[in-house]
């Protein structure tokens, strides 16, 4: 563990702060219904979600996590039929998870800097903070179409940091998947990571984290004895 007490706290939104998964699966069901194919379920939809708005089309297109459908005038009808179903249900149904807003208050009042890093696009994931009453939290929200590439590469968490004014080392990432933790990793923050999310089917402990926190709000405990534990080590 790095001697270096946190400043910032980077979240991932879908799997982590919000369970999107009813309007995920919604949006995704009415495209493939639009282009003539049966409804999935929604436990299935929810293995699909981690890599942004493009990759769940194509997953959902072919009904599989790994087979992607290619990039052709299929695909292009699809993710405009998507996109048109999930604008206007966008926030319909999505519930903030357990734990959230008292973690975000306790992340606030430790004077903490927090961003949202998702992979969804801009368009989707600023209404949505609106609608859902978390955008106040923020000091910066980087979307999938913020940098040039999308987790689980790490520049979406180097933007955050340099845009927060932190160094990576000074902030700590918390997701649900693969991506978070990958995209971490590399660019050199703590990570924890949530149990409830989604994660492409697999189980959170498979994960290289810093420690697994069954809310947000046991995150901010996590993080504040951390930062006392280094405070009084000096």
């Amino acid at each position: 563990m790095s001697a270096t007490p946190l400043l910032a706290v980077l979240l991932d939104l879908d799997g982590t702060l919000l369970d999107s998964i009813p309007d995920l699966a919604h949006a995704a069901n009415a495209m493939r219904v639009e282009l003539g194919m049966v409804p999935l379920r929604e436990d299935v939809i929810a293995t699909f979600v981690g890599k942004g708005v493009d990759n769940l089309v194509r997953r959902t297109l072919a009904g599989s996590l790994e087979a992607e459908a290619p990039e052709d005038a299929r695909y292009a009808e699809g993710r405009a039929s998507f996109h048109r179903h999930y604008h206007l249900v966008n926030g319909d149904k999505a519930r903030v998870y357990d734990g959230v807003i008292e973690g975000l208050k306790a992340m606030r009042a430790q004077g903490l800097k927090l961003a949202v890093v998702t992979n969804k696009p801009t368009e989707f994931t600023l209404p949505l903070l609106q609608r859902t009453g978390l955008a106040g939290f923020f000091d910066t929200v980087v979307c999938g179409d913020t940098c040039a590439a999308k987790k689980p590469d790490p520049d979406q968490v180097l933007h955050a940091c340099a845009t927060l004014g932190v160094t990576p080392v000074e902030a700590i990432t918390i997701g649900d998947s693969i991506n978070d933790a990958l995209a971490a990793r590399r660019a050199g923050t703590v990570v924890l990571a949530v149990p409830y999310g989604y994660n492409e089917g697999m189980d959170v402990r498979s994960l290289d984290v810093d420690g697994i926190v069954d809310t947000l709000l046991d995150a901010a405990h996590w993080i504040s004895a951390r930062n006392a534990t280094l405070a009084a080590a000096e």
